[in-house]
């Protein structure tokens, strides 16, 4: 369990009782539920555990309510397994679960934007006007050319997520929607009407989409401890300067999973853990990644599984640690320069303080801190630049290292040559 994708839930995974079991048994859970009533001025724990579940399925209480239950497994997940993913994404609500987790919005704010999201959501659909309906079977051109079809005047239907391969939703005027279904439906397909209060990532939502871009630009967000793979670009974040951007375009336009899934599986994680209520996103993994193992933290015998596996990952002596790598590195790398007073000052002496450093380090059995992993990447550097390998060369190696050490997430912002 070296390299890890954390997947986050989206709204319709919420149920009666979720989150219990992590209350009762994490005190860092607790905390979360603790500030999220306090955040939100109702009792949200309540709601979760022993709540009326047509009141938990509102928008407005749905939203917060799932973010909360994700943000407090993670926290469980991180005191009992500790391994920062390499990468994460989540569908739809679950992005702002990724954000947060991640540290980009701070769960106090977190909390209040997604229930001011799900407020401003239903307002932009009247109850009845709208609907959403899931569609099995058939070709993506297929069920957008029907989409098409059914739109015009004051009608629009579209597809809202691309889930998996032969798995979408449509979204849009509840006509529409039903017409689109009907014809699907005679094509083949296998149609399921769901039971949502507004037709989610649809134009019909552009009221919202203008209300929380300004609800956005009010809060202050934080550099990213992992990567988030956004909806709206099925790509890792670039910068803090797209937060509010992709957040807000989010909401009327699809969410792109199967197309995430895609990137994720470029990383060639070794698992992905679903971490938030019900195991939806483990379900859809079986059909956007069939070869990469799925764990959900909503499933006790999975978390019993990780935990082990994780176990003997620690005691795995196969996996180097990261200053290792960057001495093997070092001394495996071509030199091109033959000014031995540049090769000594550049290689020779960064190099043996370095080793020295990773005897200590051997001697006392403990793992490598930030600060020596980042000694050796700046030894690496020294060396790079007085040997005078190619830049190209450079980064690939860099890139080597932290994917051979899973150590990635820990260097989002380290400056490639």
């Amino acid at each position: 369990m070296n390299k890890i994708v954390l997947l986050f839930p989206g709204q319709g995974s919420q149920y009666v009782k979720m989150g219990k079991d992590l209350y009762d048994e994490f005190a860092c859970a607790k905390q979360v539920f603790e500030e999220a009533n306090d955040v939100l001025g109702f009792d949200l724990k309540a709601l979760c555990f022993e709540g009326d579940q047509k009141e938990l399925t509102k928008t407005e209480n749905a939203q917060p309510a799932i973010l909360t239950v994700s943000v407090a497994a993670y926290r469980a997940y991180m005191q009992e397994i500790g391994v920062k993913p390499i990468c994460s994404a989540g569908h739809s609500l679950g992005e702002y679960s990724a954000l947060t987790c991640s540290g980009v919005i701070e769960f106090c704010d977190a909390v209040k934007i997604v229930r001011q999201r799900g407020i401003f959501m239903q307002e932009a659909a009247m109850l009845g006007t709208g609907t959403m309906a899931a569609i099995i079977g058939l070709d993506r051109k297929v069920v957008e050319q029907e989409c098409k079809k059914v739109s015009g005047g004051d009608q629009v239907a579209v597809i809202s997520n691309y889930n998996s391969p032969n798995q979408y939703v449509i979204s849009g005027h509840r006509e529409a929607v039903e017409n689109a279904s009907k014809n699907l439906e005679a094509m083949g397909a296998v149609v399921t009407p769901l039971k949502v209060s507004a037709p989610f990532h649809s134009p019909i939502m552009e009221g919202a989409a203008k209300k929380m871009k300004e609800k956005l630009l009010s809060y202050k967000y934080n550099n990213f401890q992992f990567p988030v793979i956004s909806n709206v670009t099925a790509f890792p974040y670039g910068g803090l300067d797209k937060v509010v951007e992709n957040l807000t375009t989010q909401i009327v336009e699809p969410v792109r999973w199967s197309e995430s899934m895609e990137y994720v599986k470029s990383l060639r994680p070794d698992v992905t853990v679903e971490i938030g209520p019900k195991t939806v996103l483990n379900s859809l993994m079986k059909y956007n990644a069939p070869n990469i193992k799925c764990y959900s933290s909503d499933r006790s015998e999975d978390v019993d599984e990780m935990i082990k596996l994780f176990e003997e990952r620690k005691a795995d002596t196969s996996i180097p640690s990261l200053v290792t790598r960057a001495m093997a590195v070092a001394v495996s790398t071509r030199n091109r320069n033959w000014d031995n007073e540049e090769y000594q000052k550049g290689v020779s002496e960064p190099y043996k303080e370095i080793q020295e450093m990773q005897e200590t380090i051997e001697t006392s059995g403990a793992e490598p801190t930030l600060e020596q992993m980042k000694k050796a990447l700046e030894m690496l550097k020294s060396v790079f630049t007085t040997k005078k390998t190619p830049t190209e060369e450079q980064v690939e190696r860099f890139n080597q290292i932290f994917n051979e050490t899973g150590t990635s997430h820990l260097f989002q912002d380290f400056e490639m040559p």
